[in-house]
């Protein structure tokens, strides 16, 4: 007879064993204060711009990208055309494609459902991190334990306090200061991700681009700055893929 498939529960008991399990949610722990605020700030900015609990909570789940989220905030409070955020939103999350080709070195092999739901779970921490535990850009045991240990910390880090934040939104005083802390969290991911000189000649574009269209309205600045990123992103790596081809001709 074939042996009957792990359930849910035997699954969650073997994962929290793995010492890779804990590993990723051990690594990820120094990260969750600035999540935490940031998640707050999100879910309090949610409801100040003008949405019901209900949308918010719902964006909260679905959404998943604080950059985004405090991204298309402001432009639904000025009551912005619909294209217009649509456009913010997705420039703004066209990291996660280019994030999308340095996981597929990794989880490129599996079933696609599988991929999907890491997918959902895979945020810019989540890359950071696993890149500085596994390097080498192959498929290596322990690498889906090490992520979801990660996740198991993240994502209940960030949606908690969201949630805190949709609920508690009107009890929540400017005073706090909780906006710097979430500023603090972002820059905090931002210099951990500059590891190259693509990443840190995109930064720079990025700043430059953000600082020269600030006067643009609808916070259309943000859109600039992430599409003058990825194609400075794009022009490095295809100058860095071409020298070797140059210097062997």
């Amino acid at each position: 007879m074939p042996t009957p498939a792990p359930s849910i529960r035997q699954r969650w008991q073997r994962l929290r064993r793995d010492p890779q399990f804990l590993r990723g949610m051990r690594e990820m722990l120094p990260m969750l204060p600035g999540i935490t605020a940031w998640g707050l700030v999100t879910g309090v900015a949610m409801v100040k711009s003008g949405l019901s609990v209900p949308l918010a909570l719902l964006m909260s789940l679905l959404v998943y990208a604080g950059s985004s989220q405090l991204a298309s905030l402001p432009l639904i409070a000025a009551q912005a055309p619909a294209w217009v955020i649509w456009l913010t939103a997705f420039v703004v999350n066209l990291r996660f494609v280019i994030y999308s080709v340095q996981w597929r070195l990794y989880f490129g092999g599996l079933p696609r459902q599988r991929r999907l739901l890491l997918g959902y779970f895979a945020a810019d921490m989540n890359l950071a991190m696993f890149t500085r535990a596994w390097p080498e850009p192959r498929p290596q045991p322990g690498q889906q334990a090490y992520l979801l240990g990660g996740v198991a910390v993240l994502w209940p880090g960030w949606q908690v306090p969201s949630v805190l934040g949709i609920v508690l939104a009107d009890a929540v005083p400017p005073a706090w200061g909780l906006g710097f802390a979430g500023t603090l969290a972002l820059l905090a991911l931002t210099c951990s991700l500059l590891i190259g000189r693509a990443t840190w000649v995109s930064a720079g574009v990025a700043s430059l681009a953000a600082v020269a269209a600030v006067a643009m309205p609808y916070k259309l600045n943000i859109v600039v700055a992430v599409a003058a990123a990825v194609a400075a992103g794009l022009m490095m790596e295809r100058i860095g893929g071409a020298a070797p081809a140059r210097a062997g001709s």
